[in-house]
């Protein structure tokens, strides 16, 4: 007998996730929302009364899942199977990444139903433990929410500095993340990454990084939310690059089958609203992702935001320094001129990124220039700056350090 899932968008009802008897997916659109809409959940599932069968189905909804350990442990603590994202978005997928929300067959989302926890440093530091052992705590009744990605996180409000719980199907506002355990100061290393993003004049949401007790924790403002004049809080839709290529996320990385960065520019040339400005903004990230060393920028670490009738590339997320830590591969997610290794990474493999024209190749010079050229005293100010609010660690320099580096290089 086949199981069914309704699937909504921003509280309309989309179509429906259907398991086989053999555990297969197929997705369909509602006749209604085909006739009345030209737009797809994805660009990998266009609009259309065809079905959307086998992999492409489940390379698309399994995106919305966590990976990894984060999902062997979802499963293990649900008693189901890792491998069945069709079991695991039947639980927790009342609240996923961009507008999306998928319900048992007959139930619909219900916008009033909200109950908020606000969490004093005690059941704050409960949940902190929580969550190691519960991913995103599944199995509590009316929490339903999924968030993609390998490290442990959950979907928060965040009012008067203070972390809320939101049960009930209502949007959250917040991402929360806790240190990373047997990564030295996880926390610390993401938020000055994300800051100094933001003084590099890369898009990025938000960042904190709040204590209980001692114990640290991350929160950034979530991109795929918006607050309306009255208070509301809106979602919206959103899809990282292996959703949009119709790639699994197990695959996630170009060395496995991943998306490669000309892949990524060929979705922003085809189907953004804004291609060259988007061009830009993409080619800007990965030049900072090489500078800081961040080599976990694979597919699902950059999305496309859906405000209008097109995409636009969503801001960056989840920038962390990766080289600080000699236990974590130095390969990066996805080839630069065809490298991999960032030691074998010079200024004409960037030139490899773009057409091979005079304008692209000076265009692409003054990008890097512009970024290398001052990088290092930005990051400087901003280590300064965050000692003098009280917030010190030693993987500022160390993250420094691989700046002055990779700069370095790429002036040779």
């Amino acid at each position: 007998m086949s199981r069914i899932l309704d699937v909504y968008l921003c509280d309309n009802f989309v179509g429906t996730l259907t398991q086989d008897n053999s555990g297969d997916l197929e997705f369909s659109y509602d006749q209604g929302y085909v006739e009345t809409r030209d737009r797809g959940i994805s660009l990998s599932l266009p609009s259309t009364q065809k079905l959307h069968k086998g992999q492409i189905a489940k390379a698309f909804f399994s995106g919305l899942l966590p990976e990894e350990s984060v999902r062997e442990r979802l499963a293990g603590y649900l008693g189901i199977s890792e491998k069945n994202p069709f079991a695991l978005l039947e639980i927790v997928g009342g609240d996923c990444a961009g507008a999306l929300a998928l319900y048992p067959q007959g139930q619909k989302p219900s916008p009033e139903a909200k109950e908020i926890e606000t969490l004093d440093d005690a059941r704050l530091k409960e949940i902190l433990d929580l969550i190691k052992r519960r991913p995103m705590l599944a199995g509590d009744d009316g929490y339903r929410l999924s968030l993609a990605g390998a490290q442990d996180k959950l979907a928060v409000g965040f009012e008067n500095g203070k972390v809320q719980l939101i049960k009930g199907g209502a949007p959250t506002t917040h991402i929360l993340k806790p240190i990373i355990e047997r990564v030295r100061d996880s926390a610390h290393n993401e938020l000055f990454c994300m800051k100094l993003a933001k003084r590099m004049g890369i898009d990025v949401p938000d960042a904190m990084l709040h204590f209980v007790d001692d114990t640290p924790y991350y929160l950034v403002e979530r991109y795929d939310r918006v607050i309306d004049e009255n208070g509301n809080v809106k979602r919206i839709h959103q899809e990282d690059f292996c959703q949009a290529l119709g790639i699994a996320p197990e695959i996630k990385y170009e060395r496995e089958g991943g998306p490669s960065i000309t892949a990524c520019q060929d979705v922003i040339a085809n189907h953004t609203a804004r291609p060259a400005a988007d061009q830009i903004k993409f080619l800007n990230i990965v030049i900072f992702n090489y500078l800081i060393g961040n080599a976990d920028a694979h597919g699902k670490n950059f999305s496309l935001l859906y405000k209008g009738d097109k995409p636009e590339l969503a801001p960056a997320y989840d920038l962390l320094s990766t080289a600080v830590y000699p236990d974590l591969s130095e390969k990066l997610a996805m080839k630069i001129g065809g490298k991999y290794k960032p030691r074998d990474i010079y200024l004409r493999h960037f030139h490899r990124m773009v057409a091979d024209t005079k304008a692209a190749q000076s265009a692409i010079n003054r990008q890097i220039q512009t970024m290398s050229g001052k990088i290092v005293d930005v990051a400087t100010t901003l280590k300064t700056e965050l000692q003098d609010e009280g917030l010190t660690s030693d993987i500022f320099e160390d993250i420094i350090e691989v700046i002055k580096e990779r700069s370095q290089r790429l002036s040779e």
